[in-house]
């Protein structure tokens, strides 16, 4: 006849509480790792298996077998299963670098007419050409086989992942001219905070950085069918047609102080040099006759044709001052920020009846920032300026 179970001592230290606490919260462990860490707490409180097995909801033998490794072997060797001796793999090394270097080739240079692998299409061609390749063991490959060989590898085939190449020869020197001008302003910042009051009027006047860029191709879409409203109890959002019509697109030509925030824009159905022209002779009218100001743009071409060049050869020597991004180097720009900002509260989800509207309620979202403006300031990498 069989003795009665003796309960087992389980100490657990501070640290170890407080990881199997952290398992038996978690979501994202495997169940059987946060079914065994309860077990864990449980078990000290009462020192009884049935017990602790009638609290957790498990047999009263799964408890003392947890609770006895976690004893001897203790208890974070217990959260896992032991390692067992399983069946000897039959896809050799040789094979499965075989199947990796498959995965790393594109699926049209083999005569398919996918761009990229999936996983049933690569399993298929593995099976039909891996014996003839001298791999045997690959004839009856399995799909879900593969996956793990790929996963061990981290072999992603049937994904892509986008990148920017860097094209232009010259994109740290000026980068780095960008980030000089952003640590002028920080300099002309701190040097009106300080300045008396009679003095900052001065400073701010004595130059104007403005970071520069258009934002192209925003849609007017008029709605098919009016919008429906919410209904307390019945409908929690709004209500729209998915039929619409496109009314044509239009283009913001915005430019934001560095120092005040305040945004100097325009709304054009292009963005030619006639319109960045248009858009200098703002920000010409905007600041006294003795301001120097700098813009930060990119190289667009309406930024350096010799429309605008000729323009700026009228203007006072000095007047206009320009620093531009490197190729593929917008991020370095501060209104994109702005237009960030701007896409996602004013232009989200807009619906209009003509472009006119959306010009004016474009014009009227730069009106509603303007009223408390926001000076961004560049911080990442401003050491690295030279």
């Amino acid at each position: 006849m069989a003795g009665w179970r003796q309960p087992i001592e389980l100490a657990l230290s501070d640290l170890e509480r407080a990881a199997l606490e952290a398992i038996s919260r978690s979501r994202t462990q495997p169940a059987r790792r946060v079914e065994r860490a309860r077990i864990l707490l449980t078990y000290p409180e009462n020192l009884s298996f049935s017990e602790t097995g009638r609290i957790v909801g498990v047999h009263h033998q799964t408890v003392q077998r947890i609770v006895e490794r976690a004893a001897f072997e203790g208890p974070k060797a217990a959260l896992d299963d032991r390692p067992r001796p399983g069946k000897e793999p039959t896809i050799t090394d040789e094979a499965k670098a075989w199947i990796v270097d498959l995965a790393c080739r594109k699926a049209k240079d083999l005569g398919y007419p996918h761009e990229l692998w999936t996983t049933r299409l690569l399993a298929s061609h593995v099976r039909e050409y891996g014996p003839a390749e001298g791999h045997p063991c690959l004839a009856k490959l399995a799909q879900g086989t593969l996956v793990k060989i790929l996963n061990d590898q981290e072999i992603k085939p049937h994904k892509v992942r986008y990148y920017l190449e860097r094209r232009d020869p010259e994109f740290k020197k000026k980068m780095a001219e960008v980030l000089a001008v952003y640590r002028k302003v920080k300099g002309l910042k701190k040097k009106i905070k300080k300045a008396p009051a009679k003095l900052k009027k001065a400073l701010r006047n004595s130059v104007a950085f403005i970071s520069y860029d258009e934002k192209p191709g925003i849609q007017a879409i008029a709605n098919t069918a009016p919008d429906l409203p919410p209904e307390p109890g019945e409908h929690p959002t709004f209500a729209r047609d998915h039929e619409y019509k496109r009314l044509g697109t239009v283009s913001l030509l915005a430019g934001m102080d560095l120092v005040t925030g305040q945004v100097h824009a325009l709304v054009r159905d292009r963005h030619r040099s006639c319109e960045f022209i248009e858009f200098l002779e703002l920000a010409d009218a905007a600041y006294p006759r003795y301001t120097t100001i700098h813009i930060l743009c990119d190289n667009h071409s309406s930024h350096i044709s010799k429309e605008t060049k000729a323009w700026l050869d009228n203007q006072p020597v000095g007047r206009f001052q320009f620093t531009f991004t490197p190729t593929h180097g917008s991020w370095l720009n501060l209104i994109e920020g702005y237009f960030s900002k701007f896409a996602r509260s004013v232009l989200r989800h807009i619906r209009v009846e003509s472009k006119e509207e959306l010009k004016d309620r474009i014009m009227a979202g730069v009106d509603w920032f303007n009223q408390q403006p926001v000076a961004h300031t560049w911080s990442y990498m401003l050491d690295q300026a030279a």
